[in-house]
């Protein structure tokens, strides 16, 4: 069987699991692919352009015509339009648009093949909810990360509060993960699931570095397996 060289990782809003998955991706030498901010900046874009979350004439006409960049530098994540959009993505309300907008068909499609070529490039380090299940079920290292729900909220909340946004309340930040999982996990194209082949890691009781670790040994691991040099 051939395998894509991908580290694929999946989990729930707040795991931890972009943090770590850059990190690994530094430490390895690989391109780190973050799939959420992807969906982040479309819907940015979308949403400041006035354009309904629904398939139609506009939302087609936007993903023929939109120039979207990725990975310029570790500074600039992500451009749209040749706007850098790397700051405005992480701001909180984003997330809802991100999960309004992956439930497009249209833009899973845009993404996906967008993130295949990237994957063509070099091995990178993949994260996001469907990429073992659905992007790369073909990855030769899968791992899904997750955690308690408080910890999750917890970690997001520490995160805004991180980048200087003081408006934000725990007990919102809670509700907004608890819909975020509910939704990610309900929807009817590409649900966030667990590949049946991927490896569980909880990381409720672990240091970022443990998690680090850990998904370093299990992709050496997978690579030696597979006779992929990283």
């Amino acid at each position: 069987m051939t395998h894509s060289q991908v580290i694929a990782i999946d989990g729930p809003s707040g795991s931890g699991k972009s943090t770590v998955a850059r990190e690994v991706a530094k430490n390895l030498s690989l391109l780190y692919v973050d799939t959420g901010a992807m969906f982040r900046a479309l819907g940015y874009a979308l949403d400041r352009l006035k354009i309904e979350f629904v398939e139609g004439p506009e939302l087609r006409r936007f993903l023929e015509e939109v120039k979207f960049n990725y990975g310029e530098s570790e500074q600039v994540l992500v451009r749209v339009n040749g706007e850098d959009f790397t700051a405005k993505i992480r701001e909180h309300h984003v997330s809802s648009l991100a999960s309004n907008i992956s439930k497009l068909k249209s833009v899973r499609d845009f993404l996906l093949t967008f993130q295949r070529e990237l994957a063509k490039k070099k091995v990178c380090v993949m994260e996001g909810r469907d990429i073992g299940t659905v992007v790369f079920p073909d990855a030769f290292c899968k791992i899904f990360v997750t955690a308690q729900l408080e910890i999750r909220a917890k970690r997001r909340f520490d995160q805004l509060l991180l980048q200087g946004q003081k408006d934000v309340h725990f007990a919102t930040i809670l509700a907004d993960v608890k819909d975020r999982d509910e939704k990610d996990t309900n929807r009817a194209i590409a649900p966030l699931k667990q590949a049946s082949d991927a490896v569980f890691l909880d990381s409720s009781s672990l240091s970022e570095k443990e998690v680090i670790e850990e998904i370093r040994r299990i992709c050496f691991e997978k690579a030696k397996a597979v006779g992929i040099n990283l």
